[in-house]
């Protein structure tokens, strides 16, 4: 089923059926919790709710303490993959034509924004095209401006892209295989505006897994957003504490001593400070409140520990271990969770990297520029915390004994990121010299 006949038989043929179905309450609900995502990274906590309390017969306004900790373990899930760009390899010719595009493109970046995005909200499209200067160019649409048509097999046939600009006006773009229309309500009235060849098909879909749409992605963030709520209510309410208890009750036991009508059993004024005077067998305190700290660490630990786990961020990134001259086999195990989270998160970028292949070689053959792009690939390397010498001391005992290529050598060193320029340098570089030893003799 293509995307007409989806109209024709879910709409009517309905030549504005894509303002039906963005309004439908699945695409609402969807749009809705990417929003709410939204504001509660940009500060609107659960927290912020809790209401003015009465204390001592006063209003009292409860701390309202928000961490954001969200913020800061979603940036390492995307540094941690992409904070080395990525490595093209495969046929010579080919990576040559896709390095340069990747540099004119930005690309970097745009892996970078892709991959922030699929975390933070669990899906974003892309859609590479070529600009007016000619160059091949890639735009990122939103989340919540991006609906995808899937048929009743699922299968990805359609895309409309609907938002609403500053000054009130909607813009829907439908694509399909080969077509882009556009349409927007400018007067009113909505209206088409043209439609426009499509030659690198439809906008590429990168999603995390969702247990429950094999169709849509998931927030990381749903994983461990409640253990941060309850962080905040827990620090919140113990500050709370502090400030109740912090002011002691004054509280005398037996008989103040009577001052006579001259002053007889009176304190002498030239005295530094004051006193108090109480009958035998009396005696004067604060009263107050005791905090239970060792309960709150107790709690604490355990939900920030849980917090670590489940968003697979390794303790001393957070601040919370210390380490020093460690293997690399005990830094590999401290960061074995990250690296099953980067590698999860490598197979989503993978996918929709090799759908961009195959668009940017449709884009190249329109220009009579040729490429095989099943024959690229790419290599990630993670951001994990390595010791440098050991790593060379053992590249460089196998390539000695053999046991290793240069390409393999140059790939696993962790101070070359471009193998592929390295070893044209190397072999550049082998032949001058091979071209000196001549002229000498």
């Amino acid at each position: 089923m293509n995307l007409q006949d989806y109209v024709n038989k879910y709409y009517d043929s309905d030549d504005k059926w894509f303002m039906q179905f963005t309004s439908e309450y699945g695409n609402w609900e969807r749009i809705a919790n990417i929003i709410n995502i939204k504001e509660y990274l940009n500060g609107k906590h659960a927290i912020l709710n809790r209401g003015v309390e009465m204390w001592n017969g006063k209003e009292f306004h409860p701390r309202t303490i928000v961490l954001n900790y969200a913020k800061t373990i979603l940036n390492f899930s995307t540094s941690y993959l992409l904070k080395n760009p990525v490595t093209i390899s495969g046929d010579e010719e080919s990576v040559s034509i896709m390095k340069e595009i990747y540099k004119k493109g930005n690309y970097n970046k745009i892996d970078w924004d892709i991959l922030d995005k699929v975390c933070k909200y669990g899906s974003i499209a892309e859609y590479v095209y070529i600009d007016k200067n000619g160059e091949i160019q890639s735009k990122l649409i939103n989340p919540e401006d991006s609906f995808p048509v899937y048929n009743d097999e699922n299968e990805y046939i359609g895309f409309v892209e609907h938002y609403t600009s500053i000054n009130g006006i909607s813009y829907w773009n439908v694509f399909d295989e080969n077509t882009v229309k556009k349409y927007d309500d400018f007067g009113g009235e909505v209206t088409f505006r043209g439609e426009f060849h499509n030659p690198s098909g439809l906008p590429i879909i990168y999603k995390n897994k969702n247990e429950m749409d094999e169709t849509a992605g998931r927030s990381d963030l749903e994983d461990y957003v409640n253990i941060i709520d309850n962080l905040e209510d827990l620090i919140s309410k113990y500050t709370d504490s502090i400030y109740k208890f912090v002011n002691p009750i004054p509280v005398v036991v037996g008989q103040k001593l009577g001052i006579g009508k001259n002053g007889e059993g009176a304190i002498p004024a030239n005295l530094v400070g004051s006193g108090i005077n109480l009958d035998d067998g009396g005696s004067f305190g604060f009263a107050n409140g005791q905090l239970d700290y060792k309960s709150f660490e107790s709690v604490w630990k355990i939900l920030y520990n849980s917090l670590l786990q489940i968003s697979s961020v390794p303790a001393v990134s957070m601040g919370v271990q210390d380490v020093s001259n460690l293997s690399e086999v005990s830094i590999k195990l401290m960061f074995s969770l990250a690296d099953l989270r980067a590698g999860m998160n490598e197979m989503y970028m993978r996918e929709g990297m090799e759908f961009r292949f195959k668009a940017i070689e449709s884009l190249l053959k329109a220009k009579g520029i040729v490429i095989n792009s099943d024959a690229l690939d790419v290599v990630f390397e993670y951001s994990r915390p390595m010791n440098r010498t050991d790593i060379i001391n053992d590249l460089e005992t196998l390539r000695g004994i053999g046991a290793i290529s240069l390409q393999s050598t140059l790939e696993q060193c962790p101070m070359v990121y471009d193998v592929a320029t390295e070893l044209d340098r190397i072999k550049a570089e082998g032949s001058n010299v091979g071209s000196e030893d001549d002229n000498g003799e």
